[in-house]
């Protein structure tokens, strides 16, 4: 990724678009055809003397031009035949973008491969299910993954479908006209980049394609990031059901020597800010004057490889962190417990409105109970027994069969082939 959005890469782009385009001009008969095999040939440039150049100039395609000029010789005059430095530079950020695109969804399959082997190992791991950060009813790590593993591919059809919006590319010249130049070389040099060619442009491709690439990659790090909080949440000391993997003779605090933080997940939920903000910045990219300014050029130049950059880097990060995060059933289990099994109580209003009772009557009946075990430490299903309303309506088997898990597992399989994950 990081040489993809090097400055070598983006001349060697330039250079190659400069060529196509006098290819396409040789095939259609305007140059000479020895004039375009000699571009191709001897065309190539220097970084240094570039930047050198763009010292005087103060235009960086001007620089590249004088520079490539000098290395091809006379028939460098039909080099920017036609084009605008917007050519160049839209075009080049197509094929950025595009490649970008392919190595970021080869990412994310890796991080789903990765959850959904997770998922696999803890498909049946009991765990307690929690809404608003309290426990509620039971369910499994596994389906907890199933759930990431499932959001992960919304990421991936996201990026595919705006990888195909942002495959497009224009050399129409100044203001998009193609006054000065034919058409059909357009199509020439997007045919043999991989892109296609804007249907209309004005000297730019329009930035709402653009702001849509960078508030995909903003929806994908928020997901990381929700992912991020997720393990940090269960990491905490009263909870410790998961864990970033801790290395031997790796330190969590300079002060603290006990200490074991989820440093990995701090990092992604704090880089995913940064991606947010700058799909922000994409955002207001969209506004230009008329038929072009340059107001969102230096926004580019730091928001697509910045961004870019640092979604590979998280999506890496996540898929080690998911591989090698360590999980504890034994204290997803204790924290099951700790609640004398309030987590039936659902189950024992179900059964109750099922066996004729009133629900206002039977929601009162098992909250009463629920309370007597939050105060005093007696299971729920004790608690039940001894409610009369409910003793009336049902027995004893019944409010064991409340209280099981069981019925919470039931639709697993199910939900894991729903979503993908077969085995």
């Amino acid at each position: 990724m990081k040489a993809l959005w090097s400055e070598q890469r983006k001349l060697e782009i330039w250079l190659e678009i400069e060529t196509l385009a006098c290819e396409a001009m040789a095939e259609l008969g305007q140059i000479p055809k020895s004039d375009a095999e000699a571009i191709r040939a001897r065309g190539k440039f220097s970084i240094d003397e570039v930047l050198e150049i763009e010292k005087r100039t103060n235009h960086d395609v001007i620089a590249f031009l004088e520079n490539v000029a000098a290395y091809i010789g006379p028939e460098a005059r039909w080099v920017h035949q036609g084009l605008t430095s917007s050519d160049l530079l839209d075009t080049t950020i197509a094929v950025q973008m595009l490649q970008s695109c392919d190595l970021l969804l080869a990412d994310l399959k890796k991080l789903r491969e990765a959850v959904a082997t997770r998922a696999r190992e803890h498909k049946f791991t009991p765990m307690m299910g929690r809404s608003h950060g309290i426990h509620a009813e039971p369910i499994t790590f596994g389906l907890k993954l199933a759930l990431m593993y499932d959001e992960f591919g919304r990421g991936i059809e996201r990026l595919t479908q705006t990888r195909e919006r942002i495959r497009i590319g224009k050399i129409s010249g100044a203001v998009g006209t193609h006054a000065h130049l034919d058409p059909r070389v357009e199509t020439y040099v997007m045919e043999r980049l991989g892109l296609k060619a804007a249907p209309i442009s004005t000297q730019i491709v329009q930035r709402d394609r653009h702001a849509e690439f960078m508030t995909t990659l903003a929806l994908i790090a928020s997901s990381i990031d929700r992912w991020a909080t997720e393990f940090r949440h269960l990491q905490r000391t009263e909870v410790l059901e998961v864990e970033e993997y801790f290395s031997a003779g790796q330190k969590g605090s300079s002060a603290m020597p006990h200490k074991r933080n989820p440093i990995t997940g701090e990092r992604l939920s704090g880089l995913a800010r940064v991606i947010r903000g700058n799909a922000v910045a994409a955002l207001e990219d969209v506004a230009l004057w008329h038929e072009r300014d340059i107001s969102h050029s230096s926004v580019e130049r730091i928001i697509l490889p910045d961004s870019c950059t640092l979604m590979d880097y998280m999506l890496a990060k996540l898929t080690s962190l998911v591989a090698r995060l360590l999980v504890y059933p034994e204290n997803m289990q204790r924290n099951l417990d700790i609640t004398g099994g309030l987590f039936a109580s659902q189950s024992a209003l179900l059964q109750l409105t099922e066996a004729g009772l009133e629900r206002k009557t039977a929601y009162e009946a098992v909250q009463r109970a629920a309370m007597r075990t939050w105060k005093e430490k007696v299971p729920l299903a004790q608690t039940l027994a001894e409610e009369p309303s409910v003793a009336e309506h049902l027995s004893r088997e019944q409010i064991d069969d409340a209280c099981s898990m069981d019925r919470h597992f039931q639709h697993v399989d199910a939900k894991f082939r729903a979503v993908g994950i077969e085995g």
